[in-house]
């Protein structure tokens, strides 16, 4: 499907999305507490990266954790370690799973696992869908929460029985947590207490969090020291991560205690959107910061229409829109510091705007 950007969303006075633009004061500000003399660390060693490793896996309370550079690379290394320990080369997961539509099919041609696809495109995999897989598997993954049908999640009795199935038969279990820090308000319980269902874990620094980049896989002390040796494989062993990591400390400590205001942010205006008769809201309720905006026009005409708003009224509402029919497109919407900061009259104003050219639009 075509993705048209919405032009004057950059320039926007107010934009909606996210917390922060990604600019060099990311790590200008990650810098700024920091000791000139503090050692970094050294090829995966040291302090810094350590004690760092150290706090995040006492966080998703597991036995220990490796820094990777990106989430791609921790994913797919787990991945591979999983169906090893099993020796069955083949991992299931959701069709939208980030390797399948993301990575350049990277998990077979660099590692020889074929993947399994299960459930539908358009809705959560179930328990169901699992018990019906009628084919060994080396480990099945679960994305929470699930991204690209706009940030669904799973009742959390629903991944518990998941979970206890999988430990009947073997089955590792491993959560793509990209977005974990956002689903803690929803679940009401805490990072470990959702992460003790999972073998093993990734979590994201730049996506809610907004740092400049990186990732923690986490799991027991013999995957990730087999995961150490894959990164070094993959290259992902730099000299020295110190800048992301300092980025991503930063960032966990600054964001995740907002996560309940982002999440309360995404209901307040998810709601304000569903009045507008050309709107609708995926999942009706969000879950988690995020949501999608599905609008019931071209694209095209979407993408005038969402620039003419931001340039009346200042507002940024959206920074793309993705085409999916000839007479409808969406958008993704994720919550963070930006919207806090908006003041309530010029949000008012943008929304009513967007309704009377969204219908004015509808009309012609």
């Amino acid at each position: 499907m075509n993705n048209l950007p919405v032009e004057s969303y950059s320039q926007a006075q107010y934009p909606v999305i996210g917390s922060s633009p990604r600019t060099l004061k990311l790590l200008i500000d990650a810098l700024e507490n920091e000791k000139e003399d503090r050692l970094s660390d050294v090829y995966g060693t040291g302090e810094l990266i350590e004690s760092f490793q150290t706090k995040v896996a006492a966080l998703l309370g597991k036995e220990s954790a490796v820094f990777f550079p990106s989430g791609t690379m921790a994913q797919q290394i787990a991945l591979r370690i999983w169906c090893e320990r099993r020796n069955v080369r083949k991992a299931a997961y959701h069709p939208l799973c980030h390797l399948e539509i993301h990575e350049q099919n990277g998990l077979e041609e660099l590692h020889g696992i074929e993947s399994v696809l299960l459930g539908a495109e358009d809705r959560l995999l179930t328990l169901d869908d699992v018990k019906a897989m009628g084919e060994e598997i080396g480990c099945l993954l679960l994305e929470l929460p699930q991204r690209e049908i706009g940030g669904q999640l799973p009742s959390f009795d629903e991944l518990e029985a998941i979970s206890r199935y999988c430990r009947e038969k073997g089955i590792p279990l491993h959560l793509d947590g990209a977005r974990l820090f956002e689903i803690v308000p929803y679940y009401d319980r805490s990072e470990a207490e959702i992460c003790c269902l999972f073998d093993s874990v990734y979590v994201s620094f730049y996506k809610g969090l907004g740092g400049l980049a990186g990732a923690i896989l986490a799991g027991d002390s013999d995957l990730t020291e087999q995961s150490k040796v894959w990164k070094r494989r993959h290259g992902g062993d730099l000299i020295s991560l110190y800048p992301y990591i300092l980025s991503a400390d930063q960032a966990l400590e600054l964001r995740r205690p907002r996560m309940e205001l982002y999440f309360n942010g995404a209901k307040e205006l998810s709601s304000k959107l569903s009045r507008c008769r050309q709107l609708h809201v995926v999942p009706e309720q969000p879950v988690s910061n995020m949501f999608h905006l599905h609008i019931s026009l071209p694209l095209d005409r979407a993408a005038s229409v969402l620039n003419q708003v931001c340039k009346e009224s200042g507002v940024g509402l959206a920074s793309f829109v993705r085409e999916t029919s000839a007479a409808s497109c969406c958008t993704e919407i994720h919550i963070g510091d930006r919207y806090l900061s908006i003041p309530q009259e010029k949000l008012d104003e943008a929304l009513q705007l967007l309704e009377r050219l969204l219908g004015e639009a509808a009309a012609e």
